[in-house]
């Protein structure tokens, strides 16, 4: 799951409209609701922010966000993506 789509989930659980969300973050709705969609990419404060305004972890939010990135960046390279995430998760573990 995105992080996206988690936010997504959450405030439609919490039934609250993006509006809502968008002026606790002091941002605009268009700009939320990209960052919804994925089409635009949350600063990390920003996903610190939404993690205190939906009442979860920060880390569950961060955790998301940040696999986003690292897909965002070895999404186009199929034969060689498997290999860098082995390589990346050796490199994590010392």
């Amino acid at each position: 799951m995105s992080f996206g789509n988690r936010i997504r989930q959450v405030k439609r659980r919490k039934q609250m409209l993006q509006r809502q969300f968008a002026a606790a973050l002091e941002i605009d709705t268009p700009m939320y609701s990209k960052i919804e969609r994925g089409e635009r990419r949350a600063k990390r404060e920003q996903v610190i922010a939404f993690a205190k305004i939906f009442k979860v972890n920060p880390n569950d939010f961060l955790s998301l966000w940040l696999a986003d990135r690292i897909i965002e960046v070895i999404k186009n390279e199929k034969e060689l993506a498997g290999k860098a995430l082995i390589v990346t998760q050796k490199y994590l573990k010392k």
